[in-house]
């Protein structure tokens, strides 16, 4: 479903419905409806993601996490395995273990960063590149499946808001 094209008023009844949209998404107010909040919305949607994402994933034998390092080392290689939790929304010790369990299937090479050795570098080794060539493919039918009636213009949107809602939530209070 694509966002609203058209530039044609509201009727009267969806205004009352947009202006109240905000207080029935937000659990505080007594008119809280679990179906009109964006965040669970999102987590929804993620979880679902995810859990397509999951069962593509282990017939080749990888797993979410592992997906999602080797795609942020792909993208920034080498990456610490510090920054490559930041990135992946994952507790350190978590990843730490997954990028250990990827240097044993030989797709990550790790070492110490020269400057501070107290860093640990992840290299994706050129088993690792295939193998994340190949895993984009699963997810990149599952990225078709889910956008399939979806715009640029609405992606590019649906980013920007969401990107807004992550920097808005990384603020401390």
């Amino acid at each position: 479903m694509g966002l609203r094209q058209s530039t044609e008023p509201l009727p009267r009844e969806n205004m009352a419905k947009l202006a109240d949209a905000k207080r029935r998404g937000d659990p505080e107010f007594p008119d809280f409806q679990l179906a009109d909040s964006p965040l669970y919305l999102i987590v929804r949607t993620a979880g679902r993601y995810a859990q397509e994402l999951e069962n593509a994933l282990d017939a080749s034998g990888m797993d979410l996490l592992s997906w999602r390092a080797l795609m942020i080392v792909n993208e920034v290689s080498p990456s610490s395995v510090s920054e490559i939790a930041e990135r992946s929304v994952t507790r350190l010790s978590t990843m730490t273990r997954v990028v250990q369990r990827l240097e044993k299937k030989s797709l990550v090479k790790l070492s110490r960063r020269r400057s501070d050795a107290r860093v640990t570098e992840v290299h994706l080794t050129p088993l690792g590149k295939r193998c994340v060539e190949r895993e984009r493919c699963t997810a990149g039918e599952i990225y078709r499946r889910a956008m399939r009636d979806f715009s640029a213009a609405d992606i590019a949107v649906l980013n920007g808001f969401t990107r807004r809602i992550f920097a808005n939530l990384a603020d401390s209070p």
